[in-house]
């Protein structure tokens, strides 16, 4: 342990603590722009700089560790005329209009502009040549809200193995953007917008999509359906300061209802449909990885699909052909559904509520289009469109009552609950998959080995007899490890989940930002809470998904859910002493 003194606050820290973490362990907060612990370390915007006794310039406490005796200033006049300084001249490259900025008000560099008191801006403005950047994309990049802070690179870098982003130009020129000068096109981004909410700026943000959906609200010829994703409930009510009662879906629910939607219904729903396909599916593939093949892979998550193709395409032909749960809910809206209400489908406009920026592409794909020949989804919008689409009705959610989803596509099981937490595909597939061999239930929390928020978890599991051999990994460079290993065979599964981003999609692209905080864990333990409180904790036992199955699908993997829930067909059939077991 090292003693050093801090602000005139003696503390013992480890020996390879950073000054950074000194001053927090003395209850001293440093101001900090560009660092990310243990991810960017690297002291480029000099906010954080602190005045050290016997050094004669002013050092970075982000990236200087502390020595003995150490006698550190935090706030002292020549610190706090550097830190003044070196904003304004972040800011002179800036572009400061605020008000119509999509971050405004969770703004790091904002905030300390006006915790600094810089108020106008003695520098110059800087102006620099940026490269247009197409709006249409999915992903969009604003360089001149850009500081160079490089968080987008390192995250993209090392948590997400993708490389997108790198520092291009010299001198007084240099920005971040695409790699190597190259178009957006030409590199392997999943999408999985991890560099959005790892931006202290607005520089990084999602294609805006909702005056589209205004635009289909007020037409009267238009029926709108509206689909909420399993991790919405975990994190919706953040931006409004809810917690608790005052977070419930339903109040979400209610709010969509007064925008103007006109039917409001529950993605667990498809959540628990997609289990019943892909853990179908894996039956169909257990063969194939015990006799030492490759093992079958989720297709839940659209970065991990754009990544994995990109990557590893060896792989591709074992990655489950089930949609996601997503893309399975547009085409039973314009199919099943539609027929219910007695709707023409190409009058239903389909919006779907996701923590996902890719998700935003995947509607998008000329394959996904099967119940009507219209895109099975149309619209999505993240989280944080949502709560922008509340904010501009001028709705208070903590006034607004309770109110359900509509039926019978309401209906969700804990194990479509868990789909947006790490292990939560994997732990509902092998739930409704040990019915399906068995016939009866699995015990209460028979797989929660797979839960967790280490990047690559492995377990085995007894299934009747076999030995199912099964690993999960969140985030892409942890997938990027695992799927190396099996190709170099030094690892073998049976079954693999991956999620694109750190925690799953609790921790999702187009989730609230919360600057230097990661929330995946608490949001998924929010999920966990909602499956054990069940009614229904196996996707199988959703009362919906047997009427779905029982009056329109006919079975797991028939030749009409082979046609509107999956993207191909591997041209395998479930065993037949397996395809006539009940779903009840």
């Amino acid at each position: 342990m090292v003693e050093v003194t801090i602000d005139g606050r003696k503390v013992s820290v480890p020996d390879d603590a950073s000054i950074l973490d000194a001053a927090a362990a003395a209850g001293v907060k440093v101001p900090t722009l560009c660092y990310l612990k243990d991810l960017n370390e690297i002291g480029s915007c000099r906010v954080c700089v602190v005045e050290v006794e016997g050094i004669d310039q002013l050092v970075a406490s982000c990236n200087n560790t502390v020595l003995p005796g150490m006698v550190i200033h935090t706030n002292s006049p020549k610190v706090r005329r550097a830190r003044k300084m070196n904003l304004e001249m972040l800011l002179s490259t800036h572009d400061s209009q605020c008000t119509s900025c999509v971050r405004s008000g969770n703004c790091t560099l904002q905030s300390l502009s006006n915790d600094l008191n810089v108020f106008y801006q003695d520098y110059p403005k800087l102006n620099v040549n940026y490269t247009p950047w197409d709006k249409t994309r999915a992903l969009i990049r604003t360089n001149s809200k850009c500081i160079a802070c490089h968080r987008c690179i390192q995250v993209c870098d090392k948590v997400q193995d993708s490389h997108v982003w790198d520092v291009t130009s010299r001198s007084s020129h240099t920005v971040v953007n695409v790699r190597g000068g190259l178009s957006f096109e030409d590199v392997d981004c999943t999408l999985c917008g991890q560099c959005i909410t790892h931006c202290p700026t607005g520089a990084l943000r999602e294609r805006d999509d909702t005056d589209r959906v205004y635009d289909a609200i007020a037409d009267p010829d238009v029926t709108t359906i509206v689909q909420i994703a399993p991790s919405i409930r975990t994190a919706w009510a953040e931006s409004f300061g809810l917690s608790g009662a005052d977070a419930k879906l339903t109040r979400l629910v209610t709010a969509l209802r007064e925008i103007g939607f006109d039917y409001v219904i529950n993605t667990d729903f498809s959540a628990d449909l997609t289990i019943m396909e892909e853990g179908t599916e894996l039956l169909g593939h257990l063969p194939k990885s015990q006799a030492g093949g490759y093992p079958m892979f989720t297709s839940c998550c659209p970065g991990w699909v754009r990544y994995v193709k990109a990557h590893f395409p060896e792989l591709v032909d074992d990655v489950s052909t089930s949609k996601s749960p997503q893309q399975m809910f547009g085409a039973i809206v314009k199919s099943y559904y539609a027929e219910l209400l007695g709707l023409d489908p190409h009058k239903v406009f389909s919006v779907s509520i996701m923590p996902c920026v890719a998700k935003k592409a995947e509607c998008a794909y000329p394959t996904m289009n099967d119940a009507c020949g219209d895109p099975d989804v149309d619209v999505v919008l993240t989280t944080r469109e949502v709560v922008r689409m509340v904010r501009a009705d001028h709705l208070d959610p903590a006034s607004l009552p309770d109110s359900d989803f509509d039926q019978p596509l309401g209906i969700g099981s804990g194990g479509g609950v868990i789909f947006g937490a790490t292990g939560g595909v994997m732990e509902a597939a092998l739930r409704t998959t040990h019915y399906l061999v068995t016939g009866h239930a699995p015990a209460d929390d028979m797989f929660s080995a797979v839960r967790g928020l280490d990047g690559w978890k492995e377990a085995t599991f007894d299934l009747d007899g076999t030995s199912v051999r099964v690993a999960v990994a969140n985030g892409l460079a942890n997938a990027g490890k695992l799927c190396r290993a099996i190709l170099a065979g030094t690892v073998h599964y049976d079954f693999v989940e991956v999620m694109a981003c750190p925690g799953g999609c609790v921790g999702g692209g187009g989730q609230p930002i919360h600057d230097g905080r990661e929330l995946a864990g608490e949001r998924g333990q929010k999920l966990y809470s909602l499956d054990r409180a069940s009614k229904w904790r196996n996707s199988y036992e959703n009362p919906s998904i047997v009427r779905v199955y029982k009056d329109y699908l006919g079975k797991p993997c028939s030749e009409r859910a082979e046609e509107l829930l999956h993207t191909d067909q591997h041209g395998w059939q479930m065993p037949a002493e397996r395809a006539g077991r009940s779903l009840g």
